[in-house]
């Protein structure tokens, strides 16, 4: 299956209106992996990536692949910019921060999730040198020089995904995770229905900045130890800082994985809001059906899953199939949660 923004932002290089010389190197920003990613050898790129899921397609195909790079001086920087204005802006700055003089920046979106705008972006803060349309995506290059770089701009937006306090110093977050400056209402309604009773090991799948996590911890004495799995290190990171007044009295592990692949185990219970998107806006009901068999497996005989989703969302079936007792126990606000039990002796 083609990539179209993978593909279109190929195009320059493919067309031969940019290209490497030996010696040269890359870097991609919010890499993912994709066969128009052939195009550039490599052995001269970098991939940085830290959403487990590409991530591991990167390596698995051969890639080199990091969370996050300190290296400078790439000929050309790859980026994906995304719909999350603060973050997009802070990944083109990175990206013109990591480019050699005379380097190109090149980056590709689609028109239904900001292209014009990270385009405009990219021109205020570097000076635009060429741009096509193709696939519905906008693809657009910056030659990176000391002459036409906005330093002023370059500086305030390279802080603009930084963490920070939120909800009145409750929390650290950032731009671009999942509900990063405020309490998900899904979220919030699992908590709302969550025994104070819990106890024993948990793990909370899909942990985002740890509200569900550090929320459990708080309210159930009985939780004597946690793993906390997330998809983007970003995110686990902040988790980390959120739980810091746990350390020392609850075992604490952070996983930086994709829990559809699977979890550890046995736990006495889980809790999860699951992701219900990956790229683009459209719902991915099988995510959340990925989440639900990995809990099964996860639980120990008997070990009880908590869940919220979206009302209209179909777990049901996924959940009879895998869980002896299902029930829904909250149906508010087009969110339902739902409490599920595992056979004994499975």
């Amino acid at each position: 299956m083609t990539d179209t923004v993978l593909e279109t932002l190929m195009l320059p290089l493919d067309e031969g209106m940019l290209g490497l010389s030996d010696g040269d190197k890359a870097l991609f920003l919010r890499a993912r992996m994709g066969r128009e990613l052939r195009t550039i050898p490599a052995a001269v790129l970098t991939c940085e990536q830290s959403f487990a899921p590409d991530r591991d397609a990167l390596d698995q195909a051969g890639y080199k692949v990091v969370a996050e790079t300190d290296e400078t001086g790439f000929s050309l920087v790859l980026a994906l910019p995304t719909r999350q204005r603060q973050e997009s802006r802070a990944l083109l700055a990175r990206a013109v921060k990591k480019a050699a003089a005379g380097g190109i920046v090149l980056a590709c979106a689609p028109n239904t999730e900001g292209a014009k705008t990270a385009e405009a972006d990219l021109d205020a803060l570097a000076g635009l040198t060429g741009k096509l349309s193709k696939n519905k995506c906008r693809v657009f290059w910056a030659t990176v020089s000391p002459g036409t770089i906005n330093t002023a701009l370059l500086d305030e937006w390279l802080q603009l995904d930084a963490p920070r306090e939120i909800l009145e110093g409750a929390y650290f977050s950032r731009p671009g995770i999942f509900a990063w400056d405020r309490i998900d209402a899904a979220s919030k309604l699992l908590t709302d229905n969550l025994p104070e009773t819990l106890a024993g090991k948990g793990a909370d799948l899909g942990c985002g900045f740890a509200y569900l996590a550090r929320t459990v911890l708080e309210r159930a004495p009985g939780v004597a130890a946690m793993d906390l799995y997330e998809a983007e290190k970003r995110a686990l990171d902040l988790a980390e800082q959120n739980l810091a007044a746990f350390k020392g009295k609850k075992v604490l592990n952070g996983i930086w994985s994709d829990v559809t692949k699977g979890i550890e185990g046995p736990y006495d219970f889980i809790v999860s809001n699951p992701p219900f998107h990956q790229t683009g806006k459209a719902d991915r009901s099988d995510v959340g059906q990925a989440f639900i068999r990995t809990a099964a497996g996860g639980l120990r005989s008997g070990g009880t899953f908590y869940m919220v989703a979206n009302r209209h969302l179909p777990y049901e079936a996924t959940l009879n199939d895998v869980f002896g007792v299902v029930e829904m126990i909250a149906d508010e606000g087009g969110y339902k949660v739902i409490r599920a039990i595992k056979r004994k002796g499975k």
